[in-house]
């Protein structure tokens, strides 16, 4: 019997869609791989959860691998420094490559390694924190150079062994401090200014409130290249369920395959869940096919998993957020306005901007145009307005 081929929370196997955002990657790696300069301005690809940034940063680096780059990969989060996770990261891919510096350029990137980790690790954090309540505070000089000579090394000498460049991938920007995206967009600005000797790629992906950070961390920060991610068409997500079947020998029936996309409503993680449910109701042989029967029977155990979630992020959020949730589910599940959530917590529209905002770098909520905002995930509306009735 096949193997279940889709991964709910996990980087799918087959990326569906996504065309004109690889397009994008790509413009920047052939830059770097043909004229051995800088790529560009950081590329930024911001969205919800679920929207599929993960999988499309590793669709990056696997395109990037395939074109002779180094990769470095950086998780961010809160519990590490970002400067000094990127000097990791850096490091250890150059080992695996045999791409570390050698010479009097392995003297500077051992020794650059080394302080920087020093200067934005741990005992650096009282610095960051100083410069994070200091807006006007310029990000440190040393952190600066110190970035700006390691992805120079580090760059040049991938390139003086016959690769293409570095390519630097960062996921889940949002999570750095302000005085760490500073630094490393003050690193880039100085990379661009000798952009011919710096064979260099930097993607980032993170929430939609990545963007106003970046320019809130540095004004010129505005002008890295901001791609947000929407939802699946149709036929990207009728193709994210039938791509990995098909691998598998496995067909869909075209009302198996509407009743997924209908009730997903192009949410990847969404596609993934039921996909799995459907194949592990059926538990498939090779050259069959999936049913709407199967759907049926799978939908049970996704609309648990999608309920879990649904009271995973009700529960995290403060009693005003939930009173700025139960107005917005009672205005509907579409996109909602300022003003009907206002008038429907009692208040003036200009008192919801603060959980509006949390609601928003929580993931809960999506600015979908001026003053409107839509639910995240599909169904959290319902759930929200059925707690009333429980």
């Amino acid at each position: 019997m096949p193997s279940n081929p889709y991964t709910p929370g996990q980087v799918p196997r087959i990326l569906a869609g996504r065309v004109e955002e690889m397009r994008r990657i790509e413009g920047l790696l052939a830059r770097v791989a043909t004229y051995g300069e800088l790529g560009g301005p950081l590329l930024v690809f911001h969205a919800p959860r679920g929207i599929g940034k993960t999988s499309l940063l590793r669709a990056a680096q696997q395109r990037a691998n395939e074109s002779g780059f180094v990769t470095a990969w950086v998780a961010s989060s809160r519990d590490q420094p970002l400067l000094s996770a990127i000097a990791e990261s850096v490091a250890r891919s150059l080992e695996r490559a045999d791409a570390v510096p050698t010479g009097a350029a392995g003297g500077r990137w051992r020794g650059q390694l080394d302080r920087l980790t020093l200067e934005v690790g741990v005992p650096g954090a009282k610095v960051q924190a100083q410069l994070s309540r200091r807006e006007s505070a310029a990000p440190p000089h040393a952190a600066i150079a110190g970035l700006e000579s390691l992805l120079h090394e580090a760059a040049t000498s991938v390139r003086t062994r016959r690769g293409a460049g570095l390519l630097l991938l960062i996921d889940e920007l949002h999570t750095a401090s302000a005085a760490e995206m500073a630094v490393l967009l003050n690193t880039l600005q100085n990379l661009d200014g000798e952009r011919a000797d710096n064979p260099l790629a930097t993607v980032a992906a993170g929430l939609p409130v990545t963007p106003e950070a970046l320019t809130r961390a540095a004004t010129f920060g505005e002008r890295s290249s901001f791609v947000s991610l929407d939802r699946l068409s149709d036929v990207d997500a009728r193709a994210a369920v039938v791509d990995p079947a098909a691998a598998e020998d496995v067909a869909w029936s075209d009302s198996a395959l509407t009743a997924i996309v209908s009730e997903s409503r192009g949410y990847p993680y969404l596609l993934q869940l039921l996909g799995s449910t459907t194949w592990d109701a059926a538990a498939p042989a090779a050259g069959s096919r999936l049913t709407l029967t199967h759907v049926k029977r799978g939908l049970p155990v996704a609309r648990d998993q999608l309920d879990a979630m649904h009271r995973a992020r009700w529960g995290a959020a403060s009693r005003l957020e939930q009173r700025f949730l139960a107005a917005m589910a009672a205005a509907g599940d579409g996109n909602v306005t300022r003003a009907a959530i206002a008038a429907g917590m009692g208040v003036d529209s200009r008192s919801i901007s603060v959980p509006r905002e949390r609601l928003i770098e929580k993931g809960v909520i999506e600015p979908v145009g001026h003053g409107l905002v839509r639910f995240t995930l599909p169904g959290f509306g319902a759930f929200v307005r059925g707690l009333d009735e429980a």
